[in-house]
């Protein structure tokens, strides 16, 4: 896969000299889908802004596609490629209707009326909004408006979409509904990077980074790193409850995969288990 951001010693100080984040070295490849994850006030919001050139390291340097944060003329072309999406969906909503806020961005690359016309359409079928393109955005429910946010974001076409804490606001039904685009989007090709402290939405992920104190200090599959259940414990973190569930039968001596994060494999995998207890009785 080729490399999108690299991160390159960055350290970011608060302008009361509080340090934030201290000497990350990070590598995000095209098409990855990452969760960040990690106690509050570890940093995880404040890195993420590095990579779109809202904030700028104190020390080092971060680059996307080649082209170096620091570097006014870049940025630009850097916040087509890197789109962000926080919790407030309200506080990114400009346009006075759908379709009128997801050609915002667009319209400021100086795109011809036929393209902004193609990428707002493509964009509002993707998030199923087509039917509310002439609706006011005040007038949606929280998960249409965090849908509206995604579909402003995908009109601009971007390489990699950040997200803090996308589901933080919703319901059941919008989790369900902003997860299964982001898991889409994805597979279309979109890297994804996902701040969360619901390690089942983690368990989605690929690859996960785990941070404290302003420090990567975990990197890995998110299959072995939400495995390490003790460990998360240790940082704050709930790890996912089957994980949990399937780790304390490991400890009472079961035989068991403690990388299972489905309900339907955890299912299968203590079904198995019990046939074996059956069996073993009847020997």
């Amino acid at each position: 896969m080729q490399e999108l951001i690299r991160v390159s010693d960055l350290t970011y100080h608060y302008m009361s000299n509080t340090t934030v984040l201290s000497n990350i070295n990070l590598s995000i490849n095209e098409g990855e889908y990452i969760a960040l994850i990690g106690p509050n006030g570890c940093g995880k919001t404040t890195l993420i802004r590095h990579f779109n050139a809202l904030l700028q390291p104190t020390s080092g340097d971060v680059t996307v596609g080649g082209l170096n944060t620091r570097n006014s003329k870049n940025i630009m072309e850097i916040r087509r490629l890197i789109g962000m999406i926080f919790q407030n969906p309200d506080n990114q909503i400009v346009g006075m209707s759908v379709e009128e806020d997801i050609a915002f961005g667009p319209g400021n690359l100086g795109l011809s009326m036929h393209e902004m016309r193609r990428r707002v359409d493509a964009a509002m079928d993707m998030t199923g909004l087509k039917g509310l393109a002439k609706r006011p955005p005040h007038t949606l429910s929280g998960g249409q408006k965090q849908l509206l946010a995604m579909a402003g974001l995908l009109a601009m076409e971007p390489k990699l979409i950040a997200l803090d804490e996308p589901t933080a606001s919703l319901d059941q039904e919008g989790k369900k509904i902003v997860l299964g685009l982001i898991k889409e989007l994805n597979a279309r090709g979109i890297a994804i990077i996902h701040i969360t402290h619901n390690m089942e939405e983690a368990a989605l992920a690929d690859r996960a980074l785990v941070m404290d104190k302003g420090e990567i200090i975990a990197d890995g599959s998110t299959a072995d790193i939400l495995s390490r259940v003790e460990w998360l414990k240790t940082l704050g973190l709930a790890p996912p409850r089957i994980s949990e569930l399937l780790w304390t039968l490991q400890q009472q001596g079961e035989d068991l995969n403690g990388h299972i994060f489905t309900v339907e494999t955890a299912a299968q995998e203590i079904s198995a288990l019990l046939k074996r207890v059956r069996g073993s009785e009847h020997v």
